[in-house]
């Protein structure tokens, strides 16, 4: 498809030349309609090589220039030497037309400077800033813009070219300069300085206004790309739940709106010199969920500590990174991690590691028995992704995937959950294409199937509970809105919004399992329903070598893991601890039936012990809760940090001269005083 609209697009213009030059007004006229035509398609179903052909210099403002000029030259052709005069003042037109377009586009740059702020916020009044509505989108993008308002002016000179009366030429750039003088009127005003946001230093001043007011205490860190926002989420309600003045930090401005609805207030500092704000702050930890070489920027802030959490914990060597001896503390789960670190010999000390469990989990519900008689066995499905090493053990998806998914499908009381990781196939196309065929496979299975759907009054309650749940959590913008128009809707939140979320979340997962055909398989990749919701609804969770398997431990129901690693199965569960508690199924999934069979008859489950010493190992003790062991690391890292910046406010004091005794001068005779002001003003 992209080579057929390449090749449609490229013999246009051929044509539009040949046309032009012959001068052959039919062929002219069919190319430049077949042109438009393309560019539509372009733009409607093929958005991907609209940033190829910027990249090859051949933008639309180039595409519609070249169109535009083909036809004058056309014109030219069609009316000889005794015609210049008269379509003269149309190239003038034209010319004059192309003007405005660059006019509007500098305006354009300096109106997006002015309301590119250096710190952007959610859940924070930005009331003092002087924020105001986006530009109209059209205005704020060349090509869309050059495509509609010069649309009427490629119309007119197709008309004068078909009729040779270059009336019509007259009327479509007439058309076309009112637009864009309109739209010129609209952005100018916008330069005024009562129209502008606050600039950048009146920002800078109101953030570190804010922040003393605020008085933040603990803060989430985080760095990442759009894929990555789970690993942030995941920490949202342990750290609202937390005592104090907790603070999101982010570093890319598109991560503002990819953070989960909270309450928290959440501030985007994209420069390193906005970042050191944070250094005079009252915030004394921050949190960090993942690693990422912004991170280097934040750590050498000495007046915060700062501890590595991570976004879940496995034997990965993720799970035990030689970066982690760059954080003042390492939070792990359970003894198991403390021994992962120490094992692994990579610079972070014993005395560094700290024990919290995992405050999320708490989400996730208790084992209830095995499915009931004639209800369907709910596996979940849950492979992580192929990672940056190559490691083939890595992901069961590419060596073992569709034999999983044939196996569990063979199955007729077996109800699938497929929830692929969010970065499957973003390294190696082999995990992308096998995610695909899986997908396909599990849709192939539910033709067959078939089944009663649910009654209308289900349906409809999940349409209610959506509109809820997204009432709250939708930010509400206008497709045209930019930053500065997102931080004036996304002001300070509602008192008791996070637990109003909360509640509406526990019913829409309530009103999604009850809409769905029994029995009907499912493909999971939206963001809800999430990881734990799906931990809920299984039977049996099938995974890989990741953090998943750690966190359904705290449901206390069998799991398998998949060995595409090419290790024998003994030395399998000794190099991977997580799988010591787990069904281990080869590549060809031979081992599914009987799998099947341990989950519905619980005296065949030889594992459930091992479950329950290996949750112990890898999540700690169910007393205290997690939460509370969270909330005590928290308190203790605040602690030394306040410490430690009094010991270094001593040091400063000590270190610093004293200032010289002050000289009082001989008192001034009444005539000496009153010459003194004279001498000044005369120096």
């Amino acid at each position: 498809m992209r080579l057929l609209v390449l090749g449609v697009l490229a013999a246009t213009f051929v044509a539009q030349a040949v046309g032009a030059l012959l001068p052959h007004v039919p062929l002219l006229l069919a190319a430049t309609t077949g042109s438009l035509a393309a560019e539509g398609v372009l733009y409607r179903w093929q958005r991907g090589m609209v940033s190829l052909f910027a990249k090859s210099h051949a933008d639309v403002t180039v595409r519609h220039v070249l169109r535009d000029l083909l036809l004058v030259v056309g014109l030219l052709r069609l009316g000889e030497q005794h015609r210049e005069t008269v379509y003269a003042p149309l190239v003038a037109g034209l010319l004059a037309f192309y003007g405005l377009h660059w006019a509007i586009q500098a305006v354009s740059v300096l109106v997006r400077r002015t309301r590119t702020p250096p710190v952007v916020t959610r859940n924070i009044d930005t009331s003092a800033l002087r924020l105001s509505p986006a530009p109209p989108l059209l205005l704020r993008r060349p090509g869309h813009r050059l495509a509609v308002f010069g649309l009427p002016t490629t119309a007119g000179l197709l008309a004068t070219a078909a009729t040779d009366a270059p009336v019509y030429g007259a009327a479509g750039l007439a058309l076309s300069l009112a637009v864009a003088l309109a739209g010129l009127g609209a952005l100018l005003p916008r330069l005024l300085p009562g129209r502008r946001p606050a600039g950048e230093q009146e920002v800078l001043d109101w953030f570190e206004a804010w922040l003393a007011e605020y008085r933040p205490t603990v803060g989430l860190y985080f760095s990442g790309g759009a894929s990555s926002a789970y690993q942030a989420n995941m920490w949202l309600e342990p750290l609202a739940r937390l005592d104090g003045r907790p603070l999101i930090v982010l570093r890319e401005r598109h991560m503002v709106q990819r953070i989960a609805a909270t309450d928290l207030p959440v501030v985007c500092l994209p420069k390193v010199s906005t970042l050191m704000l944070l250094e005079h702050s009252t915030l004394r930890v921050l949190l960090h969920p993942s690693n990422s070489g912004k991170t280097s920027q934040v750590v050498r802030i000495p007046t915060i500590k700062h501890a590595f959490v991570n976004h879940g914990e496995s034997d990965k060597l993720s799970s035990c990174n030689p970066y982690a001896k760059a954080y003042d503390e390492v939070w792990v789960a359970g003894p198991a991690a403390r021994e992962r670190y120490a094992l692994a010999e990579v610079g972070v000390e014993d005395k560094d590691v700290v024990e919290i469990g995992r405050p999320q989990l708490d989400a996730v519900r208790p084992y209830a028995g095995p499915p009931a008689p004639g209800v369907f066995t709910t596996v979940l499905y849950a492979p992580t992704w192929e990672g940056w090493d190559g490691n083939p053990g890595n992901t069961s998806v590419i060596g073992a995937g569709e034999n999983l998914v044939r196996a569990l499908l063979a199955d007729p009381g077996v109800r699938l959950l497929y929830k692929p990781h969010p970065l499957t196939g973003s390294v190696d196309p082999r995990a992308g294409a096998a995610d695909l065929r899986i997908r396909e496979l599990v849709r192939a299975a539910n033709r067959e199937r078939g089944g009663p759907r649910p009654d209308a009054s289900a349906v409809a309650a999940l349409t209610r509970r959506t509109a809820e749940l997204d009432r709250l959590t939708s930010a509400g913008f206008r497709p045209a809105a930019d930053q500065v128009e997102r931080m004036l809707c996304g002001s300070a939140p509602e008192p008791g919004r996070a637990r109003a979320v909360t509640r509406a979340t526990a019913a829409w997962e309530e009103a999604y399992w009850a809409s769905l055909p029994d029995g009907e398989h499912q493909v999971v990749t939206d963001a809800r329903p999430s990881l734990y919701a799906c931990f809920n609804e299984a039977d049996l969770l099938i995974s890989d070598v990741s953090s998943v398997i750690s966190d359904f431990l705290a449901s206390g129901k069998p799991y398998a893991v998949a060995n595409t690693s090419g290790l024998a199965e003994d030395v399998f569960r000794t190099s991977f601890p997580t799988v010591a508690a787990a069904t281990v199924l080869t590549p060809d999934a031979t081992g599914v039936p009987a799998l099947l069979d341990a989950v519905r008859h619980p005296e065949l489950d030889e594992r459930a012990g091992a479950r329950a010493e290996l949750a112990l190992r890898l999540l700690g003790p169910a007393e205290p809760p997690s939460q509370e062991r969270f909330a005590g690391a928290v308190r203790a890292l605040c602690a030394r940090a306040g410490e430690h910046r009094a010991r270094r406010a001593e040091r400063t004091a000590a270190e610093l001269p004293l200032p010289a005794p002050r000289r009082h001068p001989a008192p001034l005779s009444v005539a000496s005083a009153s010459a003194a002001p004279e001498a000044r003003s005369r120096s």
